[in-house]
């Protein structure tokens, strides 16, 4: 049996971070690799507008590489492209090829477009080190989620509907729910339904957040991954 995530220190649960190119703003949600917390990764995938597959040059497809393809798939991910991992530890120029020709059979036999889908090779750990190399590999990478990434087309003019990731109480101030805008748009002191749970319930936004910034005056909007502070929830 394979060993648990958490028994190896391994994070188990999505988390969300954000970073900007010349073109766009990302928010990047990281999806656990372990077939276990395969429920994490629902959550996860499906708000993605596209995905980035990590690939181990070492290991190659692993059961659990199919699962998040196949995952992916069925969540209605439209496009994945790869980032093949620790290609620092492969000499032989013919395995990285080999290793690129098994994840695009892969990606193709559950229908994913891989006539131009781009497998930038890199190691994650040599560009966090400084090496040119592979820091240029995270810079390709950037330049193909541009360019291989189309401009996702966001539901603006429909009400407001956030599935709801998670939730934060706070003390003396209320309920943070957490989650990706998936229609409309939402602004301060806007009333919101919350629904499935026991009966409807009714709240007024007080706090409005993405990545610790406050939204108070722009609002948020489809597409958008933040916290709402909800009055006497």
């Amino acid at each position: 049996k394979r060993l648990k995530e958490k028994e190896r220190g391994i994070t188990i649960s999505t988390s969300h971070v954000e970073y900007q190119t010349s073109k766009r703003h990302y928010a990047h949600v990281d999806c656990p690799g372990h077939a276990d917390y395969i429920k994490n990764m629902i959550t996860g995938a499906a708000q993605m507008d596209a995905g980035i597959l990590v690939v181990s040059a070492v290991d190659g497809v692993m059961p659990q590489t199919k699962e998040h393809i196949l995952l992916a798939k069925q969540v209605g991910v439209p496009k994945l492209l790869v980032f093949l991992n620790k290609c620092d530890m492969i000499e032989d120029e013919e395995i990285l090829e080999v290793v690129e020709l098994e994840i695009r059979d892969v990606l193709s036999s559950n229908g994913f477009d891989t006539d131009n889908m781009p497998i930038i090779r890199g190691s994650a750990l040599k560009s966090i080190e400084g090496q040119e190399k592979y820091v240029k590999s995270i810079e390709e990478l950037l330049n193909a989620l541009d360019t291989y990434i189309e401009d996702p087309v966001r539901d603006l003019d429909k009400p407001f509907l956030m599935p709801i990731e998670g939730v934060i109480n706070v003390k003396g101030r209320g309920t943070v729910a957490t989650g990706r805008v998936e229609r409309g748009q939402i602004k301060l002191s806007e009333e919101v339904e919350i629904l499935g749970i026991k009966e409807t319930q009714k709240s007024i936004v007080t706090g409005l957040q993405m990545f610790h910034k406050n939204l108070d005056k722009e609002g948020a909007y489809a597409g958008d991954n933040i916290g709402i502070l909800l009055r006497g929830i």
